[in-house]
């Protein structure tokens, strides 16, 4: 199965940003944007890829230490930037650090198991809005929401997610997400 390992967003916090993002639409070129859905929004700490079910208990088990030695943490949503004009994304601000020692012993959890983890890029706090599907510039997109600072909100759980690529070959599908297992973080 093909996981990732995510710090998920409250709803209060998911429509607030929902809210931000609503006069985006109405922008030149974004019919050929690809929004993800609020309801997959996430932080992923951890890329796992292809996973072996054999290993899953395994990882279960590193994956609820990592949950345990890190505390809630304070985050927000905050400002925007893009991957070239491919992906459009929204930051988070607070307390970072915990978030990103998070991502850390997640990554080592998950190695410790006999998961491979994409190591390709180093974490950055973002969280995908929309990807690029045909021509068009997204610095418009970013300026709008560079000053956008959301409410506080909590993180305070570590969730291990499936990612279920479309199928159907439909033009436009998305992943499905469904998480697999969580755990508080601190206890």
């Amino acid at each position: 199965m093909r996981l990732f390992a995510a710090v998920i967003p409250p709803p209060d916090a998911v429509a607030e940003l929902e809210a931000a993002l609503a006069p985006l639409h109405g922008l030149p070129g974004a019919a050929h944007l690809r929004w993800t859905e609020s309801t997959s929004w996430h932080f992923t700490l951890a890329f796992l890829g292809e996973v072996d079910e054999a290993l899953l208990p395994g990882l279960e088990e590193r994956l609820a230490r990592a949950a345990h030695r890190h505390p809630p943490h304070t985050l927000r949503f905050a400002s925007a930037g893009r991957f070239g004009d491919k992906i459009l994304w929204v930051g988070a601000e607070g307390e970072l650090t915990t978030l990103r020692d998070l991502a850390r012993s997640t990554a080592a959890g998950a190695r410790r198991a006999g998961v491979e983890v994409d190591g390709k890029h180093p974490f950055r706090a973002h969280l995908t809005l929309a990807r690029a599907a045909g021509p068009v510039h997204l610095g418009p997109y970013a300026e709008h929401l560079a000053d956008f600072t959301g409410a506080p909100w909590t993180a305070d759980r570590l969730a291990l997610v499936r990612s279920a690529l479309p199928a159907s070959g439909v033009p436009g599908e998305r992943p499905r997400y469904t998480t697999v297992a969580s755990w508080g973080l601190g206890r």
